[in-house]
């Protein structure tokens, strides 16, 4: 069973680690050939390399802000369920306690999107 485990995560870290690569080829395709007639993969790398840090940024600040909505909700049941009476109170600060939280994974959202679009190193390699 650890065999399985572990050689099914060994490939789910190539695919995710090969997809950007096969993905960015076509910028690569794109780019004018040097005079020798050698491609530069080098914008190919970088482009590959900032869309992997952008879906990695992003699955953390999901798995992150999920840990912490689950655990704001089995907190807040729990509570009500031990004094009903204090609903009210409870629920408030569950849901501004869950919108705290939920921030980390729009934080998340930004820096992808900026790593994505606005991101400096393909501005040193000319794209």
């Amino acid at each position: 069973m650890k065999k399985v485990f572990v050689g099914s995560l060994l490939v789910i870290m190539a695919v995710f680690v090969l997809a950007p690569l096969a993905l960015a080829a076509k910028e690569a395709a794109a780019a004018a050939p040097a005079p020798s007639g050698v491609i530069d993969y080098s914008k190919t790398i970088i482009v590959a390399i900032t869309t992997l840090a952008a879906g990695v940024s992003m699955g953390f600040g999901a798995i992150g802000a999920g840990l912490g909505l689950g655990q704001a909700t089995s907190g807040a049941s729990n509570a009500v369920g031990r004094n009903p009476d204090a609903q009210g109170k409870i629920m408030m600060t569950m849901m501004v306690g869950m919108a705290m939280t939920e921030s980390v994974a729009i934080y998340a959202l930004v820096i992808a999107l900026v790593i994505l679009y606005a991101n400096p190193l393909l501005k040193l390699v000319g794209m």
